[in-house]
């Protein structure tokens, strides 16, 4: 059985004009009628209908979030960072998985168009959504440019890639690899390589770049780290994200090599499920909790102020200096 509106008024004694009054928080009500409408909707657990708040031109509290994938532990602790902050300003989420699917993503921005959300925090990095530019929902970007009026909250990824490399070479090392993700023109990682050739540059030392196409399961991407490793003599490598700098030590192991006495690496991410399981792992720590923080911040001013210009940040990172540097 449905429960309605009415049924809550009849079991508050009120009527149907003041429940509705005191669930979309209007005019002047004692705080006794507010509390008995509430203890109404709780017993009768009864939700009010956020689609239909939309209609009558109020907000459904309800905010999309699109993320490539929270198996991830970075993207996993930056949604959970960002639900809670949300959480404690009313406000609930609809989850995104775009699982860097062009056409996944697609349909769920049109999903979350339907429902009527009242903005989106997006950190997916799939390319050609052109739809993201035709949008009138406020809309934040993590850490990827989606058109001229969208603010990217995002770190400081060119100078990350010259700490890490530069850690590498203060170490010694005098042959260092990058091993980054996809090759494209709009993939935050792609500064990290920058940064990168940027410090190799400056030691003139010579670069060894290699790209893993996403998405690539562990088993193949493990597969690919040993053949390089079989054909080259590093001394030192960066990884652009911390679980491939995991697998890259697994497979220097396999190989007898030792870290760091052989071979140092540095990775990229330093999230707390890294810090806490492998502590080892010498990474570049990127602020998950001021993320989360600015993303919320500029969404909401962007619900409040649709037409006001925001701006973008960039944020700092640091070295966590570890056993395999």
């Amino acid at each position: 059985m449905t429960i309605k509106l009415t049924d809550v008024a009849k079991k508050a004694g009120v009527s149907p004009t003041t429940v509705s009054r005191v669930i979309n928080n209007y005019g002047s009500l004692s705080q006794k009628t507010i509390d008995k409408v509430h203890q109404a909707m709780e017993e009768l657990n009864y939700v009010p209908n956020s689609l239909a708040r939309s209609l009558q031109g109020k907000g459904t509290q309800l905010i999309g979030l699109i993320f490539p994938s929270i198996s991830n532990p970075f993207y996993g602790e930056l949604v959970e960072k960002i639900e809670e902050n949300l959480f404690n300003k009313d406000y609930k989420v609809i989850l995104c998985d775009s699982a860097r699917d062009t056409e996944k993503e697609r349909s769920y921005l049109r999903m979350l168009i339907g429902n009527k959300v009242d903005g989106v925090i997006t950190g997916s990095h799939n390319l050609g959504i052109k739809e993201y530019e035709n949008v009138s929902l406020p809309i934040v970007s993590f850490d990827r440019y989606l058109g001229d009026t969208v603010p990217i909250v995002g770190s400081d990824n060119f100078l990350g890639g010259q700490l890490a490399t530069q850690a590498l070479i203060d170490a010694g090392c005098q042959n260092i690899a990058i091993f980054s993700g996809k090759n494209d023109s709009m993939s935050p990682t792609n500064r990290r390589v920058d940064g990168y050739k940027m410090a190799i540059s400056k030691a003139d030392l010579c670069e060894h770049t290699f790209h893993f196409p996403s998405p690539t399961s562990p088993i193949v991407k493990s597969s690919e780290i040993k053949q390089i490793l079989e054909e080259h003599d590093f001394d030192g490598i960066f990884c652009t994200d911390d679980l491939t700098a995991i697998l890259t030590i697994q497979q220097l192991e396999k190989l007898n090599l030792n870290v760091p006495k052989d071979v140092k690496v540095i990775g990229y991410d330093g999230t707390q499920f890294i810090q806490n399981y492998y502590p080892h792992l010498a990474t570049v720590a990127q602020p998950i909790d001021e993320y989360a923080n600015l993303l919320v911040e500029l969404l909401l001013e962007k619900i409040k102020h649709p037409e006001k210009e925001l701006k973008n940040f960039e944020l700092p990172v640091k070295v966590i200096k570890s056993s395999t540097l």
